[in-house]
């Protein structure tokens, strides 16, 4: 008879790049927290492994792990996105030195494996559909391997319920909880669908309220984020879900102020706004890449074409929910006038917190294929620069259609103008007179960190470390605190947001010039050596 073997397994989670629009650092030192968002893949992973295997979590964006924390695993568990590779693969050497077996898994291993070859274990795709291969290898005295999901077929509706248990919730601003993976759309850029597939998988309704349920029932209370990539890629679905979870929050007392990520599509909707208002969501990441109709339709976004976008955003203001959003520079279709035409439109939406960046061609995706073919790809596209690692400073990691000053120059005018401190207060400003949160839950339920973060202290704070902004800031405070209680506690959040991305927009800036200085050092050819054929061919 086979007994089950302890196992003690160390879960990692790496290092974001400090130079991130996501990190939101100094905007997280005003709040009295250490990081906007919890792990919650590793902690879903947890749940997975069997019971009589013992799980401790580091999050080495929150504290330091030891030699003691090193000593006491078996085994150590990492992987991440992206921006956190460089790390990653720091942690990988650190496990090696100490004669750890490490396991590695997440989006950037499941995309890029060959970088992560000196992992023992790659866990690559969709873990629920194959972390059980690995715990029998391990159990059976392997000591590497790699094991792949087949894709898109884990069944999310066994899926368990994260290891809240293991997270430290005063640490971070918000929590996440999953509901869909998938997203019913073809844009070019994105990694999505070629991770989670175009049809989107959702828990059911039993396992989700059982997840509100556990959070609760550990006490916590604030900002919850349902972290699916397209909340309502499944509307069906959907449909039969929001009353519950509106039914579910008012039996509770609305412990939870939501928050998500849906496509622009939402606004066609009113039902499903109305829902989501009396479920008590209060924020929607919206991905609007471009407000030229052409590039959309190049990069195969078509669900923002015909429609006036701006409009769109101001119907899900109308229905009590801000909007942030994301933005790209570097389109093949791009147009001289892209900057101002993007500028316009940041300004006549009214969207405070616009993530703009540059476009990067991420491993895995159509656009990066495209552009191989092409051979526009540049080498190790698919490596994370150590410094700056996101696509505000370290995109356009091919070739461009358009010169590249030109998109630098253009990338360097958006920001300059939407991070000036006049207008990113007045987009504030217009934005709480366009916010109607009449069907939202007014008051933060006790025991939400944000309820203990005073107003007045927390914009003292921000025009503190900022004086420029001082001026601007405090009369949009004013404007709205005059207006409604709850219009003054989302301009603070807005402007506790500020912390961040005003200092981060001028270090993306300064970034920007050292690459358009680069360009002006590249040698210049004499016109005698160029040979006129190639030069042809090239135009």
């Amino acid at each position: 008879m086979n007994v089950p073997q302890p196992c003690k397994v160390l879960m990692l989670y790496p290092l974001f790049s400090a130079e991130s629009f996501w990190s939101f650092g100094e905007s997280c030192k005003v709040l009295g927290v250490k990081r906007p968002a919890a792990p919650l893949g590793l902690i879903t992973v947890a749940a997975m492994l069997p019971e009589h295997w013992t799980v401790r979590l580091i999050d080495c964006n929150t504290e330091a792990f030891s030699d003691k924390d090193l000593s006491w695993a078996d085994v150590v568990f990492t992987g991440g996105m992206m921006p956190q590779q460089a790390d990653t693969l720091r942690l990988i050497e650190i496990c090696r030195a100490a004669g750890k077996p490490v396991v590695i898994g997440g989006p950037d291993p499941t995309s890029s494996p060959h970088i992560y070859e000196r992992a023992d274990f790659q866990v690559l795709g969709e873990a629920e559909s194959v972390l059980h291969e690995f715990v029998a290898a391990w159990d059976s005295g392997a000591r590497s391997g790699v094991f792949i999901a087949p894709k898109f077929q884990a069944d999310v509706t066994k899926t368990p319920v994260p290891r809240f248990d293991l997270l430290k919730f005063e640490d971070y601003l918000y929590l996440g909880v999953q509901y869909s993976r998938g997203c019913p759309f073809t844009c070019e850029f994105c990694d999505i669908i070629e991770l989670y597939g175009r049809v989107p998988r959702t828990k059911t309704n039993a396992q989700m309220l059982v997840e509100l349920d556990r959070l609760y029932a550990m006490g916590y209370r604030g900002h919850l984020d349902f972290v699916d990539d397209n909340f309502i890629g499944n509307k069906k679905s959907l449909r039969l879900f929001l009353p519950q979870l509106a039914e579910w929050q008012r039996a509770h007392g609305y412990p939870f102020e939501l928050s998500t990520e849906a496509s622009v599509n939402l606004a066609d909707d009113p039902e499903l706004l109305d829902l989501m208002g009396q479920a008590n969501f209060f924020a929607i990441f919206v991905g609007i890449e471009s407000p030229d109709p052409a590039t959309l339709v190049a990069m195969r976004k078509k669900q923002n074409t015909r429609r006036n976008i701006a409009e769109s955003i101001h119907k899900i203001y109308a229905a009590g929910m801000l909007v942030t959003a994301g933005f790209i520079v570097g389109f093949d279709n791009e147009k001289l006038s892209m900057a101002d035409a993007m500028i316009d439109f940041i300004e006549e939406a009214a969207i405070p917190v616009s993530m703009v960046g540059l476009l990067y061609a991420l491993p895995n995706t159509q656009l990066t294929r495209r552009l191989e073919r092409e051979g526009r790809l540049h080498p190790g596209h698919d490596l994370a620069p150590t410094i700056g690692a996101d696509q505000c400073t370290a995109g356009i990691n091919f070739d461009p259609v358009r010169p590249l000053r030109d998109i630098l120059t253009d990338y360097k005018r958006v920001l300059e103008h939407i991070y000036s401190p006049a207008a990113y207060a007045r987009r504030v400003d217009r934005l709480m007179t366009l916010l109607d949160r009449s069907k939202q839950r007014q008051e933060l339920a006790e025991g939400d960190i944000r309820a203990g973060i005073g107003a007045m202290e927390t914009v003292h704070k921000v025009v503190t470390a900022l004086p420029e902004a001082r001026g601007p800031l405090w009369q949009t405070f004013m404007n709205c605190a005059k207006r409604d209680t709850t219009s003054a506690r989302i301009a603070v959040q807005m402007i506790a947001a500020y912390a961040h991305l005003g200092p981060f927009s001028r270090k993306v800036i300064a970034a920007i010039d050292e690459r358009l200085a680069a360009l002006d050092e590249e040698t210049v050819i004499p016109v005698a050596t160029i040979d006129v054929t190639a030069a042809r061919h090239l135009a």
